[in-house]
C-alpha cells in the first residue's frame, strides 16, 4: 500500500517546485453578514463549507486576485504593489454587486496570512515564490437570480516554482475565433467566468501545438485584446512599447508596472491603444504579461493562414529581456523599486 508523505517546508525541494497547490495549513478568512464584515482571522481548515444555494456556485457571483510574496537575498519578505490588487478586487466586487472588502483590511490580511505562513516562503536562491490567492464569493441560501446576503473573503497561499524552468523561452500562439468576454461585460474584472470561457479555445490551440489562444475584441474581431489569461505587448521596430487598451481587458498590475518601467527606466515611448491583428508585422518583439510569468515571450502569432514571427523565433528579444530583468529584480529586492511599489512583511509581530 502506498504511503503518502505529508509535504512540509522541510521536505520540499524548492528548486523542483511547479505551479500547483500545496496546503500550507493557515488561511485568512472574514465573513460578511447583516451588512458588515467580521474582523477576520487565521483559520486552518482548507475546505470551505457553504450552502448548496450559494450564488458563487450557480450564478458566478465571485471574484479573485493573484499576487506573490518574494524572499530577498537578505531574507526579507516583500509584497509587490498589493494596494493595486485590493483596488482591482473592489472594482470586481462593485461590478458583481458584492460588498467590497476594504483596501486597508485587504492589505492587512495579506500581510497577516504571509506572516502566518512565513516558513513556506521559498528561499531567494530557489527562484520560487509564495503565490497568494484572495477570493471573494457569495454564500448563503439564495435561489432567485439576485445578489447574496452573505459573503466570504478568504486568502490562501501556496509555494510555486518559477514559471520558466531554465529561463525564458519564446513560444507560439494562435489567434482564436472564440471571444474571451462580452462587449461591456466583465472582461475588465477578475472573475471566474472569464477564465472558464477560455478553457475550450485554449485546449484547441494547445491541441494544434500552440502555447495558448489570443483573443480579439469581441465587437469587431479586428484588434488584439488578451493572450490566454495575460495582457499583450509588442515592441515596434522603432522601439515603441505598444499595448492594447480596451474596456474588455483586465487591468493587469504587471502591465501597469511594465508601462512605467518601459517609459522611465528604458526611455521607450509607450502607446496604449488599438492593436490591429493585421498590423502585427509592425513589431520586432511581442509577449504576454501577467503575475505568473511576468513576461512570456512570443515567437510567433498565427492568424488564419498568416504567421508573424518575432526575433528569430528562438531568442528572447533584447528589450523584452531588459523589462523582465528590471521588474523581477524589483520584486526580489535586487533592483531599486519606485517609491511605494514594495512592502516588507514584518515577521516579528
Amino acid at each position: 500500500m502506498r504511503v503518502l508523505t505529508k509535504i512540509t517546508p522541510e521536505t520540499i525541494n524548492w528548486g523542483e517546485l511547479g505551479f500547483g497547490y500545496i496546503d500550507t495549513g493557515k488561511k485568512f478568512r472574514a465573513y460578511y453578514k447583516d451588512g458588515e464584515w467580521s474582523e477576520g482571522r487565521i483559520e486552518t481548515e482548507k475546505n470551505v463549507f457553504i450552502s448548496e444555494a450559494s450564488t458563487a456556485l450557480h450564478y458566478g457571483q465571485q471574484a479573485f486576485e493573484g499576487m506573490k510574496a518574494y524572499r530577498t537575498k537578505t531574507g526579507k519578505i516583500q509584497l509587490f504593489r498589493p494596494e493595486l490588487n485590493a483596488q482591482r478586487l473592489i472594482d470586481s466586487a462593485e461590478k458583481l454587486l458584492m460588498p467590497a472588502y476594504p483596501e486597508e483590511d485587504f492589505i492587512n490580511a495579506i500581510h497577516e496570512v504571509v506572516r502566518a505562513n512565513e516558513e513556506w516562503v521559498p528561499p531567494y536562491e530557489s527562484g520560487a515564490t509564495l503565490y497568494i490567492r484572495p477570493l471573494l464569493i457569495g454564500i448563503g441560501d439564495t435561489v432567485g437570480v439576485q445578489p447574496a446576503k452573505e459573503y466570504l473573503f478568504t486568502v490562501f497561499v501556496t509555494p510555486v516554482g518559477p514559471y520558466f524552468k531554465g529561463g525564458m523561452a519564446p513560444s507560439k500562439f494562435l489567434v482564436s475565433d472564440f471571444d474571451r468576454a462580452a462587449p461591456r461585460g466583465t472582461g475588465a474584472q477578475k472573475v471566474g467566468g472569464n477564465y472558464a470561457s477560455s478553457y475550450l479555445p485554449g485546449k484547441l490551440a494547445k491541441d494544434q501545438g500552440y502555447s495558448d489562444a489570443i483573443y480579439l475584441d469581441p465587437a469587431t474581431h479586428t484588434k488584439i485584446e488578451e493572450v490566454g489569461s495575460a495582457n499583450f505587448f509588442g515592441i515596434t521596430k522603432d522601439n515603441k512599447f505598444v499595448t492594447p487598451k480596451s474596456p474588455s481587458i483586465l487591468p493587469s498590475i504587471t502591465k501597469r508596472s511594465l508601462i512605467w518601467l518601459a517609459e522611465n527606466r528604458l526611455d521607450l515611448e509607450v502607446v496604449e491603444g488599438d492593436v490591429y491583428v493585421d498590423e502585427l508585422d509592425q513589431f520586432s518583439e511581442t509577449g504576454a504579461m501577467g503575475t505568473a510569468a511576468v513576461i512570456a515571450p512570443i515567437s510567433s502569432i498565427t492568424h488564419g493562414d498568416k504567421e508573424y514571427t518575432y526575433t528569430d523565433g528562438v531568442k528572447v528579444g533584447e528589450i523584452t529581456q531588459q523589462l523582465y530583468a528590471e521588474l523581477v529584480g524589483i520584486q526580489k529586492g535586487d533592483v531599486e523599486a519606485p517609491e511605494g511599489w514594495v512592502q516588507t512583511v514584518d515577521v516579528t509581530k
